[in-house]
């Protein structure tokens, strides 16, 4: 990953050369005056590059153009507003799980993968077949080979039957499902499986359940072997006409019911991994801005720098945040060094020097704290990702 303090400088050296402001515009206004002494094309060239580093840093080979049909879980985007601290706001929308702290913590990047509907036979309205397990197919090449993934989770919603009663007590009300890893190339009407994670559940509620998968999906990505999809079977402990065909939602309706979203209740994968670079994605609390002081100081110190990605016309792919503020640090570093400027003893030695031999240049006011942000975004390959990136927010500066 490229230093945080490089990027900043890239963000900064962009503001100088398309106009000064405190709101990072990328991409120059028509009519706007320009900037003595720099060429159309030096400025087309130098956000060209601008550009290439962004998306070096994010880790993609080019800039993702989402299609149509791409489609946001609703699971990750509550799982970014937990992380980021966005969910604690007052008045902010409830989020139905608790953060996967198990999960998180050995990872900083979260991928979700929707099944591959177009290799799978898509089942009719009706009753399921009692005992036949439904196959679903995950394309995970996009995942990078230097991504260690720790676990892995199936989510499966399941609707609450509306006409269950207080007389369904017992086993009545209960089903259990079961998810398998296929093993073999499935022949007509015969899976080889093994068995990954079960539970049972009451049908009085609507609810996502999670199943761990992690042993298959680390079979074929870290063991590199063949990936022949996942099964799920639901297997109703009340076998009357009533409730046969009452369960959990793995299959498309060839009807879709008035108010269904069968986009965002499909089963999803989401696998969690590392990619080596940086911290994991720990849970934060939203922070207050900080008060900008009114006196215009000269020394070194903080300055509001907001990078805002629909200026660059990248809002059309990463989908949180809108933009961030990055902050720089700019100003002076006098003779003496004050306390409060964070130096170290060089830049101390240095100023001092300075101060009797121009020759010498003074100590450089630079980011001292840098702080991480996460970012949710559709890849090359119209897959969601969450990534938690490094020193990418000033918190502090110095004199070094």
């Amino acid at each position: 990953m490229i230093p945080g303090n490089r990027m900043l400088m890239v963000i900064l050296l962009c503001q100088v050369v398309l106009g000064e402001s405190n709101h990072a515009s990328l991409i120059p206004e028509e009519g706007k005056k320009k900037v003595s002494g720099h060429h159309p094309g030096q400025s087309h060239e130098l956000l060209r590059d601008f550009e290439a580093t962004l998306l070096h840093m994010f880790g993609l080979q080019r800039r993702p153009r989402p299609s149509r049909s791409a489609v946001v879980p609703q699971y990750l985007l509550d799982l970014y507003r937990l992380q980021s601290g966005e969910a604690d706001e007052a008045g902010a929308q409830e989020v139905s799980f608790e953060y996967p702290e198990r999960s998180t913590s050995r990872a900083n990047t979260v991928r979700a993968f929707h099944h591959e509907e177009h290799m799978e036979q898509v089942q009719s309205d009706g009753p399921y077949t009692t005992g036949t397990p439904l196959r679903f197919l995950f394309n995970l090449s996009s995942i990078p080979e230097d991504e260690l993934l720790s676990t892995a989770e199936l989510r499966l919603y399941r609707k609450q039957i509306e006409e269950a009663s207080s007389e369904d007590a017992g086993n009545e009300g209960l089903h259990r499902i079961n998810v398998y890893e296929v093993l073999k190339p499935p022949r007509p009407g015969q899976l080889i499986t093994r068995l990954l994670d079960t539970r049972l559940v009451h049908h009085n509620t609507s609810n996502w359940e999670s199943f761990d998968v992690s042993p298959a999906v680390l079979r074929w990505t870290r063991d590199r072997l063949p990936n022949h999809g996942l099964a799920v079977e639901v297997l109703h402990l009340n076998r009357t006409l009533r409730h046969q065909d009452k369960h959990v939602r793995i299959s498309r309706s060839l009807h879709q019911a008035p108010g269904e979203d069968w986009d965002q209740l499909r089963p999803l994968l989401v696998t969690f991994g590392h990619d080596g670079k940086g911290h994991p994605l720990t849970r934060r609390t939203k922070r207050s801005p900080k008060q900008r002081g009114r006196k215009r100081n000269r020394n070194c110190r903080r300055h509001a720098l907001y990078v805002d990605f629909s200026e660059v016309g990248w809002n059309d792919w990463i989908v949180a945040p809108p933009g961030y503020q990055a902050y720089y640090c700019h100003g002076e570093c006098p003779f003496p060094l004050a306390d409060h400027l964070n130096s170290t003893n060089h830049a101390i030695v240095q100023t001092l020097v300075n101060s009797v031999n121009s020759n010498i240049p003074k100590a450089c006011c630079v980011p001292t704290e840098l702080s991480a942000i996460s970012m949710l975004y559709l890849d090359e390959t119209d897959r969601v990702v969450l990534k938690n990136y490094q020193e990418m927010v000033v918190e502090g500066c110095g004199c070094r």
